[in-house]
């Protein structure tokens, strides 16, 4: 009770230090993911959040709760300025506006976390054990689809090269955060209770890390056929060139090339929008690829807008061409759309305003929710996602059954020389791991990779420059535990766990 007392008034007497603190806690928690990924970090730096909820009310937790998710995501996050204003030509003070309410709106979900934890756990430290993990992930999950949804910076991708990781083809990167939690929230409870809590505390904190070893040993899928020759290319075009008349052949050139110098490929993956234009308006160039690859027997995706004239709707698609069915092609449509880059929830006197001020101002056309997968004509199956997809991995789902192999274009030109397209590639690696399946990842600047099905990187190309990259992956099958059952054994426990203690009577 003494320490109760004590963090409460050290937070009421000097409140702007204590949530300085907590800000800067957040921040350095940035550590634990990519491109720093100093996985043993985070265990240390959420000690104080959740000794916050165990030694302040609610409310004040909920206060500290804040500045701890707001320094997370200012730091974590801070390359939405660089898309909104130095490459989408955004006046400056929206671009700032933008960047802090998102800070803002996600240091609420972390708000609500203390609070909760701070609530079901009563001041009682062994409550902390179920309170905590449940909590988290529960709050976590919510911030991945409240309001289109925003799922950076979930704990469990920062555990990638971790023995942690090792759930994940069980759980998902939900599961991973779970067990992170819990293995923090043991160790908080050996360092406050008795020795005789002591002991058992310690065992639950560290055998997670061991069981991780373990079972990140098991092959959850096998192979599905012969190894495919696949071929990255990444064009290095800087997003402030990309769509200028000048660099528009060149463009268009630099690609076809890249066909030609690789007559050994079976796969060519070309990035998200890779040719600027709309597929209407080149006919006559994807003719051109079509004669080149029929020559080899090739299969080629590219990234391009697709504008469907029957219900005037622009679509952000990867086609895909073969060689073996001349003249056919077969269509993936982007499903989950970036707020305030491909469609805008504004009113239309805002639209107007955006419209006037010379700014991206019409939305883009989502695909539908389940479509089919692109097939190779040796028969391999690919299931697609376009740059922002990968972070919702349930809603590919329903792809895997019949996926030997994961496709992941992207633009992270948008970002520039910032930690974003290292954070995004870390969440691609989680999908794969997730998945048990090769990724192929191709970006218009960096980073592009190729992915084993147990998450580690097996070949990367160098950011802003161009690359034309090959590797042999071989096709899988069979299903991961949390490819059977996504996302809902992870979800259900903690929201019991929640609501068991949110009923059962609290200790005075």
């Amino acid at each position: 009770m003494a320490q109760i007392l004590y963090l409460k008034e050290l937070a009421l007497a000097w409140p702007r230090l204590t949530r300085l603190t907590f800000f800067l806690c957040g921040a350095l928690l940035m550590l634990s993911f990519a491109p720093v990924g100093w996985f043993g970090l985070a265990p240390v730096l959420l000690l104080p959040f959740l000794c916050s909820t165990l030694y302040m009310e609610p409310r004040l937790a909920a206060r500290h709760g804040f500045w701890y998710g707001a320094g997370l995501f200012l730091a974590g996050t801070y390359w939405i300025y660089i898309s909104v204003h130095v490459f989408g030509e955004a006046p400056l003070l929206l671009a700032v506006f933008l960047m802090l309410a998102m800070v803002v709106v996600m240091g609420w979900f972390y708000a609500a976390t203390a609070f909760l934890i701070s609530k079901l756990t009563a001041g009682h430290a062994t409550r902390l054990l179920l309170a905590a993990p449940a909590a988290w992930v529960a709050i976590e999950w919510l911030r991945g689809w409240i309001l289109s949804g925003f799922p950076w910076m979930s704990l469990g991708y920062g555990q990638i090269d971790s023995s942690l990781a090792g759930f994940a083809p069980i759980a998902g990167v939900y599961g991973v955060s779970l067990v992170l939690m819990v293995s923090t929230s043991a160790l908080l409870v050996a360092i406050v209770t008795q020795q005789k809590m002591r002991l058992v505390a310690v065992s639950i904190a560290v055998i997670p890390w061991f069981v991780g070893v373990l079972i990140g040993d098991i092959e959850w899928t096998s192979e599905a056929g012969p190894s495919v020759r696949a071929t990255i290319v990444q064009g290095g075009v800087s997003q402030d060139r990309k769509w200028t008349r000048e660099q528009f052949r060149p463009t268009l050139e630099l690609y076809r090339n890249s066909i030609r110098a690789n007559p050994d490929s079976d796969l060519i993956v070309w990035p998200e929008v890779a040719l600027p234009a709309r597929l209407d308006m080149v006919e006559d160039y994807v003719e051109q690829l079509q004669s080149d690859i029929n020559v080899r027997g090739q299969t080629l995706l590219f990234g391009i807008l697709e504008w469907d004239a029957d219900v005037e709707r622009m679509y952000n698609s990867v086609v895909l061409i073969d060689g073996e069915d001349r003249g056919t092609r077969q269509i993936y449509r982007k499903r989950h759309l970036v707020p305030f880059g491909e469609f805008f929830p504004v009113p239309g006197f805002v639209r107007e305003w955006m419209r006037l001020m010379s700014l991206p101002y019409s939305d883009m056309s989502a695909g539908d929710d389940e479509q089919p997968l692109l097939r190779m004509a040796d028969g391999n199956q690919l299931a697609v996602a376009i740059c922002y997809e990968d972070a919702y991995g349930a809603e590919q789902l329903y792809a895997l059954s019949e996926a030997t192999l994961l496709i992941n274009v992207s633009n992270d030109a948008w970002f520039g020389e910032s930690i974003a397209p290292h954070q995004h590639l870390e969440i691609a690696r989680m999908r794969a791991l997730e998945a048990g399946r090769y990724v192929v990842r191709a970006t218009n600047n960096g980073v592009s990779a190729f992915i084993g099905p147990d998450g580690s990187l097996l070949q990367t190309g160098e950011q802003f420059l161009y690359v034309s990259m090959s590797h042999d992956v071989t096709p899988r099958k069979g299903l991961t535990p949390y490819a059977m059952v996504g996302n809902w054994p992870v979800i259900s426990f903690v929201l019991l766990i929640v609501g068991w203690l949110a009923y059962r009577p609290r200790p005075s």
